[in-house]
């Protein structure tokens, strides 16, 4: 009796089951870079990132029956992505939002600082709604009805959430500069 391939499957079914795991591969892998990105922004830690990462990957294979064909794969992503960052905040007791008052010491910046961390702080001072919709819409290039279907909120609200974030953004660089020029 010799010891070969064991399948618990039958062989047509085994065959869709190869199917499907080199079609999810080449749709859904793809977006893993920018899931990570995202991800990083959501639980600021790598490792708790890459623990997202890796179980909304396997969430989605688990669940890729349901994914329709031709459509956005990317933000399908994302939002199960999103939904597994969200059930991990309710079930620890944490809440999304981190006031600007807790982090003051680590957002207070010495007189000279990179224009990359000057960035890096007054995008920290954002809510986390509008760092949330401004990282998809900048950074990973989602459009606003992308952006409304993936946060299951209305585009009107995408749309002023993306305008306040870039104005208030604007007017922490603003004054950040307009600070630093006064102390030369």
């Amino acid at each position: 009796m010799g010891l070969g391939k064991v399948s618990f499957f039958p062989a047509h079914e085994s065959a869709m089951a190869e199917d499907c795991a080199s079609e999810f591969e080449s749709v859904a892998f793809p977006h893993a870079a920018g899931l990570l990105r995202y991800a990083l922004r959501l639980a600021g830690e790598k490792t708790r990132a890459e623990d997202l990462v890796q179980e909304t990957l396997l969430l989605a294979w688990r669940n890729f029956h349901q994914f329709e064909r031709g459509t956005n794969c990317r933000a399908w992503l994302f939002r199960i992505l999103t939904n597994v960052h969200y059930k991990r905040l309710r079930q620890s007791g944490q809440h999304p939002e981190l006031h600007v008052e807790e982090q003051e010491h680590a957002l207070a910046a010495p007189e000279k600082v990179s224009a990359s961390q000057e960035m890096r702080e007054a995008f920290a001072r954002l809510t986390s709604e509008h760092r949330q919709v401004l990282h998809l819409a900048v950074i990973e290039g989602f459009e606003i009805r992308e952006i409304a279907e993936l946060l299951q909120v209305p585009q009107g609200t995408v749309m002023s959430r993306l305008s306040r974030a870039r104005a208030s953004l604007r007017t922490a660089l603003q004054a950040r500069t307009m600070a630093a020029e006064g102390n030369l």
